[in-house]
């Protein structure tokens, strides 16, 4: 949104959802173009999705891959025992092994991590994403994702 307003982006697909100010609506961007290229960084910002994506949206204890409301993460060291929010000790987990590991340490919970937690590089992230099944992906992104697939013929 903030790119938008900076006039640094161009809206290509929107939303059907609506944000409001007082004075000001406007559909929600689905798909932008930025108006001046930005190399993109080796290393993708630290955020609850893009733990989720390294973890393709799958608990690193039990497995499962769920939908992104089903899931949170979690520190494999807990913040009350020392634990920093960082990459390499935060994973995905869902609900239910995150209240059953709490706040005590792996070796007390009686968990076992499916994979260590790694600082990604963006390439990592951009080709997790591209594993997703379409159901995943809202209608609006079809048209601009998936260009190195063969086309169905028409």
């Amino acid at each position: 949104m903030k790119a938008v307003f900076l006039d640094r982006v161009d809206i290509l697909s929107e939303y059907d959802n609506v944000v409001h100010s007082p004075s000001f609506a406007m559909k929600l961007p689905s798909v932008i173009a930025l108006k001046d290229y930005i190399a993109p960084s080796r290393y993708p910002a630290f955020t609850r999705f893009n733990v989720f994506l390294r973890d393709s949206f799958g608990c690193q204890y039990c497995g499962h891959r769920r939908p992104t409301q089903e899931l949170t993460f979690d520190h494999v060291v807990p913040r009350s025992k020392g634990g920093r929010t960082v990459w390499e000790n935060v994973v995905t987990a869902c609900c239910a092994c995150n209240m059953r590991k709490g706040s005590r340490l792996l070796e007390q919970s009686g968990l076992h991590l499916r994979h260590k937690p790694w600082r990604p590089q963006s390439a990592q992230l951009q080709e997790n994403g591209r594993a997703f099944p379409p159901n995943y992906l809202h209608q609006s992104w079809r048209d601009y994702l998936y260009w190195d697939t063969e086309l169905d013929p028409v």
